[in-house]
């Protein structure tokens, strides 16, 4: 095992670790990162995850079922309560792998930061939103630096897994943290590695999706490598944090630009009287230089609607307009407004108006079989349906209700009779448990954003599409 060990110590850049090595002649930072290795490998590390959402508990869970003794910490007393009894507020992570992990002792959660001075490893997976101006708000991760500046053991690895701009991590996260004395690559060692975490994906998991990692120095990459190795099948080093965090940006970046020129496509072929999905199923027919992206009513999420902004943001205080990822948000963001207005012409068509109409919008959540509403584009479309005065309905099988405009709505129960006393429905989120023959044949008008209503069915409604 030594022998393993001092091979990843040997093999680092740095002058200082670039000479023979045995344990009693190594100086006191080779020492460190070597100890750190050597409790990675055996399983006796601690690891502390910063944040128990989305992101942090599936990470924190995979931890402890390597091996690892695990210290979550959240500020939401009632989500470390409920941990604390075994039950998960997250879908992808069961209640019963939690509660076998939390009465191992191998996870425990807290609502302070005291648990850090015990840690190995500090994993921050703090959310990192938009601010009312739609500038990146770092504060959590802030508070969360300030926190652990004092609390930090000497040889402990600070991981950044938070999507945030290119140059937090080495601009603001290390700054802090050196303050308390440490020296980054020696007895500190600082990396960013950006989740990936897709809810509700069954085929693709923490475990299986490559870890792209970046570390400040060589020692910092060494051990964050070691350190993922050890939970997921494959780790992607590259050169810095910065670049680590540019992948991720390019990432989201990527689908944003690309969902945002099908939706685009689709607004000319309504203009042109062409069904976009045929065009989008013939052009995916070619074999090469085509990757098939769908229109929708918008982008929802913590990360193709927020992502790009981010980097927007950074090279604006590099005199540089980011035109083409700023012209996609703005292309993506109107979509709502562009449903509506199918909503508009398919009651003008019953020479009904919005105000008083009854609408029924079928899905909530951001994409179909998940739970997680965050910058869902079915909010929107509530709340500019409501300002025009409609009465609004909603049906979601993994959302019990939500928050619109002050006032609490139930999902209600997707029956016959409530489809048949609506104006209009409109079909948002295409959830596997719902039956599409059933609704079209209860349902007069529909409004499909998502092409689940397919030409040729049996049908009572009239259906108008993207």
């Amino acid at each position: 095992m030594v022998t393993a060990i001092e091979n990843r110590v040997n093999s680092l850049n740095e002058p200082f670790l670039n000479v023979p090595h045995s344990q009693e002649n190594l100086l006191p930072a080779e020492k460190l990162s070597m100890d750190l290795l050597t409790k990675i490998q055996d399983r006796t590390a601690v690891v502390a995850v910063i944040g128990l959402g989305y992101v942090g508990l599936p990470l924190a869970t995979t931890c402890a079922e390597v091996g690892f003794t695990v210290n979550g910490i959240d500020l939401s007393e009632d989500k470390v309560a409920g941990l604390n009894r075994g039950e998960s507020h997250i879908q992808d992570v069961p209640n019963e792998q939690l509660a076998s992990l939390v009465s191992s002792s191998r996870l425990r959660a807290h609502t302070g930061y005291d648990s850090v001075a015990d840690a190995d490893i500090v994993i921050m997976c703090v959310p990192t939103p938009l601010n009312k101006t739609g500038d990146p708000d770092i504060s959590y991760i802030l508070a969360a630096g300030n926190a652990l500046r004092d609390r930090l053991k000497s040889g402990a690895l600070v991981v950044l897994e938070s999507t945030t701009f290119p140059g937090t991590t080495e601009e603001l996260l290390a700054p802090m943290l050196v303050e308390a004395g440490l020296t980054v690559g020696h007895d500190l060692f600082v990396a960013f590695s950006p989740e990936r975490i897709d809810p509700g994906n069954p085929h693709f998991g923490l475990r299986n999706v490559p870890k792209v990692v970046g570390g400040m120095t060589p020692a910092c990459r060494t051990v964050a490598v070691a350190f993922y190795e050890a939970i997921v099948e494959q780790v992607v080093p590259v050169s810095s944090p910065i670049a680590a965090e540019m992948t991720k940006l390019l990432e989201n970046t990527f689908r944003s630009v690309n969902i945002a020129l099908v939706n685009e496509v689709a607004i000319m072929c309504s203009k042109l009287g062409v069904d976009v999905w045929e065009v989008i199923e013939a052009a995916a027919s070619k074999p090469y230089g085509f990757m098939k992206f769908s229109p929708g009513p918008g982008v929802g999420g913590h990360c193709i609607p927020v992502d790009p902004n981010y980097l927007s943001w950074k090279l604006k205080h590099l005199n540089y307009n980011a035109r083409f990822v700023q012209l996609a948000g703005e292309i993506n963001a109107e979509m709502p407004t562009y449903v509506v207005g199918k909503v508009v012409d398919a009651l003008n068509a019953q020479r009904k108006a919005v105000n008083g109409s009854r609408i029924l919008v079928l899905g909530v959540a951001y994409k179909p079989d998940v739970d997680d509403v965050r910058e869902s584009p079915a909010l929107d479309i509530l709340r500019l349906l409501h300002a025009r005065g409609a009465e609004l309905f909603y049906n979601d099988p993994y959302v019990a209700q939500l928050k619109l405009n002050g006032v609490t709505l139930e999902s209600q129960p997707l029956t016959s009779a409530l489809l048949a006393a609506q104006d209009c429905v409109v079909i948002v989120t295409a959830h596997k448990d719902y039956d599409w023959a059933s609704i079209t044949s209860a349902a007069k008008v529909i409004v499909d954003t998502r092409n689940v209503i397919h030409t040729g069915t049996t049908e009572r409604a009239t259906v108008i599409r993207l």
